[in-house]
């Protein structure tokens, strides 16, 4: 990017795994000034369900085009869900749809895969169904599609793949690959012994930092979008880490980052050293700066849709009738993730849809302060994303913490945190601190009673977890 000013607007192309996003990101203000957004479709046509490919690429096209016309566009970031990879053929075309990470199909072939996959102390990666670990997919892909090995010329990761096909440059990158892939080692910044088990030598594409220059746009997108021809694209990152690293460039340690959406993500920056225990969700992610972040996760925001058609606004009687009576939701609604995995949860008593919707934004609370005292987080919580809005869980993580909570000014924190691969800028005032509104020492006793209810771990302070060795 050498020869431009700084860009003023950075267009971001946003993937979660439930919506795909365009933002365009103000770099003076760090706020969205234009968003487009549209489902991140799974189909089910082909060999097995995967991502709709060709409407995402036309929606972003269509996305830069008017975003270029309305205000302008100066540089274009990428930020996508993890456990993704796209197999490309020699001619950089998809070589196999890119898998749904949720499709069971991996499962199928769980004891052969698990016969070479590297154990977690080195990958810093449990074991996860289904697709939720790449380096299975990439053995059931290889194993299951006939002609694939043979078709295949690079293997890429997802942000890399978008970042690719808009410069013809295609890589791999750290915090994409340390995202419960099995094929990372984070302690040492290389590829595990499964990328050679899987006979992918040589085919890893080139390593990348999220924030390299992947390329300028291709001249024939630039003549389709009206974009200069000189517009930069960075190479991309993993979307938790895109919520990090505004945090990790401006905030002294220790503290946390909590990044929600379909996942809640906890990531414990220069936090206390535990043992992790991957039975309960717990990884090792990399950082934008290529450091190991001890991480928890767990489907908070699929939960909440599971159960939004029983929940209804709540009054200020529905939280007094839940705190009086301890009415609560048990782990786990979603048990395929998350620190309580394969437990069947519920709720413990007869409630109205408004004492539900308490109830409801109380779990989500305490099982995002599970995940944190798991990790080994300390210092203050940083909330991103929808449930930054959400004042009732923010209550309850507060009191349950016993810990300053700050939520960010921006609607996708991930947004800004990828809008930042284009400069060097530190941001400054992107979060303001959370007002608690409901009784702490209340909220306090609901989540002791909460914790003797679910079975978890005794504490220290009013939810705190330490975890020797």
């Amino acid at each position: 990017m050498s020869g431009r000013p700084p860009p003023r607007r950075v267009a971001v192309w946003d993937i979660g795994k439930t919506n795909a996003k365009l933002a365009l990101v103000d770099m003076q203000s760090l706020s969205e000034i234009a968003v487009r957004t549209r489902p991140n479709t799974v189909r089910t046509d082909g060999p097995y369900p995967h991502y709709d490919i060709d409407g995402l690429w036309d929606f972003l096209l269509d996305g830069l085009s008017e975003l270029q016309a309305e205000l302008g566009i100066d540089a274009i970031s990428i930020t996508t869900h993890g456990a993704s990879l796209a197999l490309l053929d020699s001619a950089g075309g998809l070589a196999c749809p890119v898998l749904d990470y949720e499709h069971t199909g991996p499962d199928d072939l769980a004891e052969e895969y698990d016969a070479i996959r590297p154990g977690f102390a080195r990958t810093g990666s449990p074991r996860l169904p289904m697709g939720l670990n790449a380096g299975a997919q990439l053995h059931w892909l290889l194993q299951t599609e006939v002609g694939l090995r043979d078709r295949l010329a690079q293997v890429v990761t997802y942000p890399q793949y978008w970042s690719g096909r808009l410069t013809g440059r295609f890589g791999c990158e750290y915090t994409s690959l340390g995202c419960h892939t099995d094929l990372w080692i984070p302690r040492e910044a290389g590829f595990s012994p499964l990328v050679a088990a899987l006979g992918l030598e040589g085919k890893m594409a080139p390593l990348n930092h999220a924030s390299d220059c992947a390329g300028h746009i291709l001249p024939q997108l630039a003549a389709r979008t009206g974009l200069a021809p000189d517009t930069p694209v960075m190479s991309g990152i993993h979307d938790s880490n895109a919520s990090l690293l505004p945090h990790l460039r401006c905030l002294p340690q220790p503290f946390a980052v909590v990044s929600t959406g379909t996942w809640v993500i906890s990531m414990a920056v220069g936090g206390r050293q535990i043992a992790l225990d991957p039975a309960r969700d717990l990884l090792i992610n990399v950082n934008a700066d290529g450091g190991p972040t001890p991480s928890a996760r767990f489907m908070g925001g699929r939960e909440y849709d599971l159960l939004k058609s029983q929940i209804a606004p709540h009054e200020p009687a529905d939280v007094a009738a839940v705190l009086a009576q301890g009415a609560h939701l048990r782990p786990s609604v979603e048990v395929s993730s998350g620190p309580f995995p394969g437990q069947q949860g519920g709720w413990s008593a007869p409630m109205s849809p408004g004492e539900k919707s308490v109830a409801l934004a109380f779990y989500l609370g305490l099982m995002t302060a599970e995940c944190l005292s798991l990790i080994g987080a300390e210092g203050p919580i940083l909330v991103e994303g929808p449930f930054a809005r959400n004042d009732l869980l923010l209550d309850m993580l507060a009191a349950a913490t016993g810990r300053q909570i700050a939520c960010s000014l921006s609607a996708t924190g991930t947004s800004i945190g990828a809008a930042l691969l284009a400069t060097g800028v530190a941001p400054t005032g992107a979060v303001q601190p959370h007002a608690m509104t409901l009784d702490r020492a209340a909220l306090a006793d609901y989540a002791a009673a909460w914790r003797a209810a679910v079975g978890a771990a005794p504490t220290e302070g009013p939810f705190a977890r330490r975890v020797n060795g």
